[in-house]
């Protein structure tokens, strides 16, 4: 399956970690990343504002790129474009769909991109990767797993963009499971977690850092204290939010004890077998190698 991938400015930076171990995982898995030529940032966040079409541009224009590689006979799925960051999911779905249900301004954005040599027609689908690995079919991802995460204990971290709003969420917003039944598929332990749809405090984190401290420890000491060995989720600001701000967290609050936050796709590379170079935990604050060496490769 060659699909069309829209990897975002995140996953070039600091989440190139997330890029990495989805890759390679979705390599092991007979999935390939086309990385879509010329992409533009998403535009981060979708406008609030119903009249507001300019911030639609740059998530239409990523999608005409989209059809000019089905043209191009560069990918093989029908009208598909991947996704792995919460926030470009969530941003390009909500812009796809108004899109799709008003004609007339779709016909507006593209008078607007006169210059373009295609004009998007509302055809694709927007995708997050655990969208398409639960089409793939979690149980035959099971029957792939060479390391088994059998005794991790795994609280599933969704946050806001990932599930809501509800028209473009990848699952039910008020009791998601897609989460919980990719992780039971590596056969290990999904905890049941009262954060788990918790807002982390986003770009907050850059204006009100103290905010964030305090949403941020709530959140890591509600998962500890229902036994999670790590928190896994599919946010690059999530994860910096969770992650990085465990430092500031520990300065502030000597008693912490940190937890190891990973992508859900570099638990995917460990549970497939994959090469530990392919995890990239290099970008990762918390080291999860100690508990991963002492529940899984018993070490």
């Amino acid at each position: 399956m060659k699909i069309p991938y829209f990897p975002g400015c995140s996953l070039k930076t600091y989440g190139s970690s997330f890029e990495k171990s989805a890759i390679a995982s979705g390599a092991s898995l007979g999935i390939e990343f086309v990385e879509i030529p010329r992409w533009n940032c998403c535009g981060v966040v979708s406008s609030l504002t119903s009249d507001d079409l300019m911030h639609h541009l740059a998530p239409v224009r990523n999608m005409i790129r989209v059809l000019e590689m089905q043209d191009e006979k560069m990918v093989d799925t029908d009208n598909k474009m991947l996704t792995l960051c919460s926030m470009c999911m969530n941003t390009l779905k909500r812009s796809n769909l108004k899109m799709q249900e008003h004609a007339d301004e779709l016909e507006t954005i593209n008078d607007f991109m006169y210059k373009e040599d295609k004009k998007y027609d509302g055809s694709l689908d927007v995708v997050h990767y655990l969208e398409v690995l639960r089409d793939y079919g979690f149980d035959e991802i099971a029957k792939k797993v060479k390391v088994p995460l059998k005794g991790l204990k795994v609280a599933p971290y969704y946050g806001c963009m990932l599930i809501r709003p509800k028209e473009v969420g990848i699952d039910d917003a008020e009791e998601p499971v897609i989460m919980e039944n990719f992780i039971k598929s590596l056969s290990a332990e999904a905890v049941d977690w009262r954060s788990r749809k918790t807002c982390c405090g986003s770009y907050l984190t850059v204006s009100k850092e103290n905010i964030v401290i305090k949403l941020t420890r709530k959140i890591l000491e509600d998962a500890r204290a229902n036994g999670a060995d790590v928190i896994v989720t599919s946010c690059p600001l999530c994860a910096f939010n969770l992650d990085n701000r465990q430092a500031l967290i520990q300065i502030q609050n000597p008693g912490f004890e940190p937890i190891p936050v990973l992508y859900f796709t570099q638990l995917l590379a460990i549970a497939l077998g994959l090469d530990i170079n392919e995890y990239g935990f290099a970008n990762n604050k918390v080291d999860g190698m100690p508990i991963l060496n002492e529940k899984i490769f018993k070490k």
